[in-house]
């Protein structure tokens, strides 16, 4: 696509969002004799603290490519979606900046998902590795997510601060052997701080990890980002007992999250069952 051709697309994508959103969705009155689906063209520079001269011209691809702070008001003016964002910004000619951090909002359809999922363990985590949501049975087969507070609820810092420090060996939530896992998550926390460079959160857990457990800070200086899946963990409840479970993993990529799913391998079914009748816990996450 040469400029020509993106100065149109980019002026016909502003008109197309510009005629979808109405005066009441801005809070701006509707007015009498209004002809203009959507928002007029001066609504939208009002909007987006730009001069309506200059945004007459981007609809009419006449103007000079509009800045990263434009594209911003523009994409806030207009209510743009991240996807929407983002192709404003490519038409723009103006790569999107990161987001600056990793999305702790889990989509609707993921929650029913794991609603929807009665005989299957399953847990959200954000690029963080911190649980943002489980459903019933993950709550019974690991612990009670919605008692604890949200630094608690991060698996990397159960991983390297809590269960290894405590004494408990190589262990997680009875899980034995979780070396395999603590490497995984420290490439993935490293590809993490790498995407959100500039996230407080980020660096603060990176630099607690590493000041406080030399087993991360080793894990972390290989500089190893390529993921180890694992596809079988046993599980030792203390009430059930070994529950040998299948481990997928669903990537959302739009939210950079991921859905780990835990299902019964053969022999362990009648555990999942008992394990689901003798506690659970609601899935809501709070603040």
């Amino acid at each position: 696509m040469n400029r020509e051709e993106r100065e149109r697309d980019l002026a016909d994508f502003l008109r197309g969002r510009r005629e979808r959103i109405t005066p009441a969705d801005v809070g701006l009155p509707a007015g009498p004799r209004r002809r203009t689906p959507g928002l007029r063209r001066e609504e939208v520079a009002q909007l987006a603290y730009i001069s309506t001269e200059y945004y007459t011209r981007l609809e009419q691809a006449r103007a000079p490519r509009p800045s990263r702070e434009v594209l911003a008001q523009l994409a806030r003016a207009l209510r743009l979606s991240d996807p929407e964002r983002d192709h404003l910004h490519h038409l723009a000619g103006v790569p999107p900046s990161p987001p600056p951090g990793p999305s702790r909002e889990v989509r609707p359809s993921i929650v029913q998902l794991l609603d929807r999922l009665p005989e299957a363990a399953a847990i959200v985590l954000s690029a963080t590795y911190e649980v943002i949501a489980w459903n019933n049975l993950a709550a019974a087969l690991m612990e009670d997510f919605s008692v604890l507070p949200r630094r608690d609820r991060n698996m990397a810092r159960r991983t390297f601060l809590s269960s290894r420090k405590a004494g408990e060996g190589c262990t997680l939530y009875g899980v034995p052997n979780t070396d395999e896992f603590a490497r995984t998550m420290a490439q993935h926390l490293r590809a993490t701080a790498a995407r959100y460079p500039e996230d407080p959160e980020v660096s603060a857990l990176v630099h607690e990890l590493r000041t406080h457990s030399p087993e991360f800070a080793t894990l972390w200086a290989t500089h190893e980002v390529a993921p180890r899946p694992t596809l079988c963990k046993t599980f030792q409840h203390p009430t059930v007992g070994f529950i040998a479970m299948h481990c997928d993993v669903l990537d959302i990529t739009d939210r950079d999250q991921r859905v780990f799913i835990y299902t019964a391998a053969p022999g362990s079914e009648e555990a999942m069952r008992l394990l689901s009748v003798i506690g659970t816990q609601r899935m809501d996450v709070p603040g």
